[in-house]
């Protein structure tokens, strides 16, 4: 009988150590479990955590096992009953983990009892989120594609009381002594380490929409206060945690979305980002998913202040300069309405200037409450209207990628079908809908070709094209730029040499991005591959006209010339006329009739069909 008994119980521990087992295997491969460890399937079939802080595993094997991370954890939860201490400090640490298992695991865990955590609820008030898009700044190379952010929205909070809200920011954490440069390739590689923070929202709105004068989106989301709830529980956990930042991937924006998808046990949002996440594509997933409100726009700084001046005539812009300078009100034969719109300008225009300019505060602090001071003698309403909302938000607009099919003729060699890639994200000729008129930013762009006499050929390997085309106007002294690095294409004979090249300009931009614009730019670049059997240096001069005819129909005609030092030839030309016809949101039709002179001349048509994704 006590062998009998002996033998039930043996079945029994091991019956309920492999159900044990089975529910922590199943477990530790839960969506939500590995959502909560940040992992991803690696190529050769396991899984490994984008947390690159040891400090964020309890477990050693945690950032490559969610397993062992699991059970670490469950015995951390469980504690020791000689040290309740630590095993309260382990529960208040990880409050998303224990939050989750608690309602996974039969046992007899007590509620949360966290102080600082339930302090730093309390404080925040939560109630809803917003997604925050700053549109790009092109002056900055971590800015290029924008950037997101989250608000957390408060409990008691109005439209008047949003700037006082906390924001949740992922960013970069670089090292000071980088310049551009230097911030650009670290970022490319993932060299920087990228946190979470938390801080008044009123500080993002300053840096962005003042300070770098960028329109900025807001879009309301789709959630309940529990689920706001367990997104912040987790970023209570993501204290201890870092990543590497890359500018491309895991960036602001897809480290946001991971931060997001804790709000469901079925919410994925991470998983269709494996090359880039470009933040306009992160808006779409969101709003693919159903997550999205209609946007709130706020118009930039900048924005604001130039329609501004474009309800004002060019005596009145003057007399508003010569007020913000120092002068006396010209009253001349305006109206209270007119004068009112000039002393508001005044005001608005030095304030600009004091945050772009960081001017002296002693100096303009007496100068813009003299202009309050003279505003406030007329019991009026402002005669301004505010800023046009934008047709299209940034969502949207065009898919990020795109491919390219295309044929191509030449007058003296033979004619090639060729197949295009581009990783990111917009050209001059694309359709401008959702995003910034006269900007391009075109990365990792590559097309190879099959000629009709058998032969193939990498035609061009563009690893950065962006341009920045601000023109001047009334109130900004715009200055616009380029750089270009890669490969190309040149004529040489009867046939096309190949060459590497980076070549960058500066200059001016005039007329409206958004229907007829020219720019001349001054350029110098550097030339190296078998077009030349040198480093060879060229300076000369790049001019272009883009007219958008409408929202389908855009024409650019473009030239560039290069003095080059020190080579065979005096200098190398192109001319180039091109034609974007966008048929929808994604898929458009562009022709190109480019003459390029190096060693010899060469003349193409060409005709392509695009698809963006």
């Amino acid at each position: 009988m006590k062998k009998i008994l002996f033998v039930l119980l043996i079945v029994l521990i091991s019956t309920y150590s492999n159900a044990k087992s089975i529910e922590i295997n199943t477990l530790a491969t839960d969506p939500y479990w590995l959502k909560l460890g940040h992992y991803r399937p690696t190529t050769l079939g396991g899984w490994k955590s984008e947390v690159d802080s040891v400090k964020f595993f309890l477990s050693p094997k945690g950032k490559v096992s969610p397993r062992d991370e699991l059970n670490t954890t469950i015995n951390a939860f469980n504690g020791d009953n000689s040290l309740p201490q630590q095993t309260q400090q382990t529960r208040c640490q990880f409050p998303a983990r224990y939050t989750w298992l608690k309602t996974k695991i039969k046992n007899n865990w007590p509620e949360l009892n966290c102080p600082d955590l339930q302090t730093w609820q309390k404080i925040i008030n939560p109630k809803g989120v917003t997604l925050v898009f700053p549109t790009a700044f092109m002056n900055s190379p971590s800015s290029m594609f924008g950037h997101t952010l989250l608000r957390i929205d408060a409990k008691d909070q109005t439209r008047h009381k949003e700037l006082l809200a906390f924001a949740v920011n992922f960013a970069a954490e670089p090292d000071g002594s980088d310049n551009a440069a230097m911030y650009a390739l670290k970022g490319l590689i993932g060299s920087y380490p990228g946190k979470f923070s938390l801080m008044p929202y009123y500080k993002k709105v300053r840096e962005y929409n003042d300070l770098e004068s960028r329109d900025i989106w807001e879009y309301k989301l789709n959630l309940s206060e529990e689920q706001v709830k367990l997104i912040l529980l987790h970023l209570w956990e993501l204290q201890l945690a870092t990543f590497d930042y890359f500018f491309i991937d895991e960036n602001c924006s897809y480290q946001l979305l991971a931060l997001l998808q804790l709000a469901k046990n079925d919410l994925n949002l991470t998983s269709s980002f494996d090359l880039q996440a470009i933040p306009s594509d992160t808006v779409a997933v969101l709003r693919n998913n159903n997550l999205l409100q209609t946007p709130n726009y706020r118009p930039a700084f900048g924005t604001k202040l130039y329609h501004y001046s474009t309800q004002m005539t060019d005596e009145q812009l003057n007399d508003a300069r010569a007020l913000m300078q120092g002068g006396s009100l010209n009253t001349r034969n305006y109206s209270e309405s007119q004068l009112v719109a000039i002393l508001e300008m005044a005001y608005e225009w030095l304030n600009f200037e004091f945050y772009d300019k960081n001017l002296n505060r002693e100096e303009i602090a007496p100068r813009l409450a003299k202009l309050l001071l003279m505003r406030s003698k007329y019991k009026i309403a402002s005669p301004f209207t505010k800023p046009n909302r934008p047709a299209a938000s940034p969502e949207q607009g065009h898919g990020s990628s795109k491919i390219t099919l295309a044929r191509t003729h030449y007058n003296q060699q033979s004619d090639l079908t060729s197949f295009a890639y581009r990783l990111a994200y917009h050209d001059l000729l694309d359709t401008s809908a959702g995003f910034i008129p006269g900007a391009q930013i075109s990365f990792f762009d590559i097309e190879g070709a099959i000629k009709d006499n058998g032969n193939t050929q990498l035609e061009h390997f563009y690893l950065l094209d962006a341009m920045s085309l601000a023109p001047d106007n009334r109130i900004f002294d715009s200055w616009s730029w380029n750089l270009k690095m890669g490969f190309d294409r040149q004529p040489n004979n009867d046939f096309q040499q190949g060459r590497w090249f980076t070549k960058g300009g500066y200059g001016k931009s005039i007329g409206n991005p958004n229907t007829l614009h020219g720019y001349l730019l001054a350029q110098v670049e550097f030339n190296n591959g078998d077009i030349t059997d040198k480093l060879t240096t060229g300076f000369g001069t790049e001019a272009g006209v883009i007219w958008q005819i409408n929202n389908s129909h855009k024409l650019a005609l473009t030239t560039n010339i290069m003095w080059l030092v020190d080579a065979d030839v005096d200098n190398h030309a192109d001319l180039t006329l091109k034609w974007n016809y966008a048929l929808s949101r994604n898929l458009s039709i562009r022709t190109e009739l480019k003459n390029q002179r190096w060693y010899t001349s060469s003349t193409s048509a060409k005709l392509a069909i695009q698809y963006y994704f």
